[in-house]
């Protein structure tokens, strides 16, 4: 053999091996393309679910600030009666010079009771309604905290896939995502 034809085939050789490599990274590539995918969808849904949380831990608080503006009407309310019936008691306990004015004045400050009377009944119902609307977002941020935390487990796990090649942390990752998924929509299903 020539040392050209050996030189050729040295070549060639390296060419074959170059070719080999090319073709094993991109079938490697491949096979990894669906993790990449899915880390990617991962981490799309640990954004969404992470606002959905953020949301709705904003709307419980502004909840709670209007049960408690609106507690806050019921106390006032409640003081006013009770000042009025403090009138009403001492205008029935004291000798008045004009007994046809004392009355009129009595008769108005009962119908004012009984309006308020009234009145607090709808400010603790619409107060205790805040307070229902408080724990249902409370409730619906749980999940939506829950979500994000599995969510992000399963990204995590999913990216050891890219790291050590087995295809065992891929499905894992796949779990916690499923489960981090199935949580938000209780989440969002929740009143």
């Amino acid at each position: 053999m020539e040392a050209n034809e050996v030189q050729e085939l040295h070549e060639q050789h390296e060419h074959a091996l170059e070719a080999e490599h090319e073709a094993a990274s991109e079938a490697h590539g491949k096979s990894l393309r669906p993790v990449s995918f899915s880390m990617s969808v991962l981490a799309v849904l640990v954004a969404v679910v992470t606002v959905l949380g953020h949301r709705t831990h904003t709307e419980a608080v502004l909840m709670q600030a209007r049960a408690s503006d609106q507690w806050g009407l019921y106390q006032a309310k409640k003081i006013r009666q009770n000042e009025t019936q403090l009138a009403v008691d001492l205008l029935g306990s004291v000798a008045l010079r004009d007994k046809a004015d004392a009355s009129a004045t009595l008769a108005m400050y009962k119908a004012h009771m009984s309006k308020w009377g009234s009145d607090l009944d709808h400010e603790q119902e619409v107060a205790r309604g805040f307070e229902e609307k408080v724990e249902g977002a409370e409730k619906k941020a749980t999940h939506f905290d829950l979500s994000e935390a599995l969510l992000e487990i399963g990204l995590v796990i999913t990216s050891i896939t890219l790291l050590t090649r087995l295809r065992t942390y891929w499905v894992m990752g796949m779990v916690f995502g499923a489960v981090g998924v199935v949580v938000a929509a209780m989440g969002l299903l929740a009143r």
